[in-house]
């Protein structure tokens, strides 16, 4: 068999080969994008860079308007969702894509004021649904942020 390459070893090399673009995040289902675990800045960014359509552009100005809020902001990417917090402090603040919204989650959302209005089934946690059409109040979620980020953070 010298020179040829069997059925099987040619199937394992056509299923193992890279294709291009592979790179690119997966978007999981509702356009969610798939980010590995990982702690800073880096993670964070990749996961904005691969939020679909317009939603990367309001993820931009979110991670800058939390940074401004929180200098020295901790931020990591678990369970695909970029998270905020206070080091050693545990988090405050996670986001997360659907199809139609971006959700901003504030794990101490309750003890807001005013207290954001979308509910959860977590007695504490409280949600921001940021729709394409939306007028963002940013000096409202500064204020949510800079309030979230005083609170005892989730450790997770």
């Amino acid at each position: 068999m010298s020179g040829k390459t069997s059925k099987t070893a040619a199937k394992v090399t056509k299923k193992t080969t890279a294709k291009p673009g592979a790179a690119e995040p997966v978007l999981l289902s509702g356009g969610n994008p798939q980010i590995a675990k990982g702690y800073g800045d880096a993670p964070v960014q990749a996961y904005i860079a691969a939020m679909p359509g317009w939603k990367s552009d309001v993820g931009h100005r979110l991670d800058a308007l939390i940074t401004r809020a929180v200098p020295g902001v901790y931020k990591a990417v678990k369970w695909n969702s970029p998270l905020y917090g206070i080091e050693g402090q545990g988090w405050f603040l996670g986001v997360h894509c659907f199809a139609k919204y971006i959700k901003v989650a504030f794990f101490r959302g309750r003890s807001l004021s005013p207290i954001p209005p979308g509910e959860s089934k977590q007695k504490e946690v409280r949600y921001f649904h940021i729709h394409e059409e939306d007028q963002l109040d940013e000096a409202q979620l500064a204020a949510w942020v800079e309030q979230a980020s005083q609170l005892p953070g989730e450790r997770m």
